[in-house]
């Protein structure tokens, strides 16, 4: 029984059933583990490489294929058809968005900035550790306006939508009780941006209008709450 099968490659690694089935679960609901967001997803990211092959064989039954960063320690899933950073042969697009990802205009807008200033500082050796990249709004806001001629959100309503958008996509990292309104708040680029937002994209925006920003965005759903 393929049931039987599986739970004994699962106990030669440690992992029970329920923990198989948690870890799927949490990967299909949230479309990415990333180690040093959380003591959750820091628990889940260790049981998933402990039973990569198994994971990866079952999400791949329905064409689910998984791209496994293990420098900078995070997993992200994508669905049938996207563009998976070292693989080529998908569909081009100029963002390799995760499972069940949709982004909104000034979402994309944002992105393609946030990328632009991470390969700054990763030229100019202002990298930490980690591999992140910490701006404050006010660089990110002058480097929307010189780039693409476009703002942050006035309201701060927006301006929290937007900026939570791209943290449950874990791309970016922030205190929550920030003051988003102030050009002193910073925030932290996480290094998988450059695999979600591609170098095609960044060689395109000189040419992009702002109308154009969405361009090559898979469009394959809500994501779920990521808390």
């Amino acid at each position: 029984m393929l049931r039987d099968y599986l739970e004994e490659r699962l106990d030669k690694a440690g992992v029970s059933l329920d923990e198989y089935q948690e870890l799927c679960l949490r990967l299909l609901s949230y479309g990415v583990l990333c180690r040093d967001e959380s003591q959750i997803e820091q628990q889940l990211y260790d049981r998933y490489v402990r039973v990569p092959e198994l994971v990866d064989d079952y999400l791949g039954m329905v064409g689910i294929r998984l791209f496994h960063d293990r420098r900078f320690a995070y997993v992200r899933l994508y669905p049938p058809g996207a563009r998976v950073p070292g693989m080529d042969d998908a569909e081009n697009s100029a963002f390799s968005t995760g499972l069940r990802a949709r982004l909104r205009q000034d979402e994309v807008a944002l992105l393609l900035v946030l990328r632009q200033l991470y390969d700054k500082a990763l030229r100019e050796g202002q990298v930490d550790e980690g591999g992140y990249v910490t701006e404050s709004l006010e660089s990110i806001g002058i480097a929307m306006r010189n780039q693409i001629g476009r703002t942050l959100p006035e309201k701060l309503t927006e301006r929290k939508r937007v900026f939570e958008r791209l943290r449950k996509l874990r791309l970016i990292q922030y205190r929550l009780d920030q003051n988003l309104d102030s050009g002193e708040a910073g925030l932290r680029i996480h290094p998988m941006i450059v695999t979600f937002v591609t170098d095609e994209a960044l060689a395109a925006l000189d040419e992009a209008l702002p109308d154009d920003l969405e361009a090559g965005v898979e469009e394959s759903g809500e994501l779920d709450d990521v808390s």
